[in-house]
């Protein structure tokens, strides 16, 4: 795999919950560390997407906003 986006982090499909449209993915990064992401039913489904599957978080983004309390 080669893509542009250079935060790409190996991670472990937690849970998978498909909807009519969109599917909502949690991802594990590490132990107790998770990242959702909703991608669309069809992608899901062509990705094969289960349970203790690895798969890559793929993180591209033209701003990040930092903010402090």
């Amino acid at each position: 795999m080669e893509i542009s986006a250079r935060n790409a982090i190996k991670t472990t499909v937690k849970k998978v919950v498909t909807g009519s449209v969109n599917t909502e993915v949690t991802l594990e990064l590490a132990p107790g560390v998770e990242l959702v992401s909703i991608i669309t039913k069809s992608s899901a489904d062509r990705l094969g997407l289960a349970e203790g599957k690895q798969a890559y978080a793929v993180i591209k983004a033209s701003d990040v906003i930092v903010a402090i309390d």
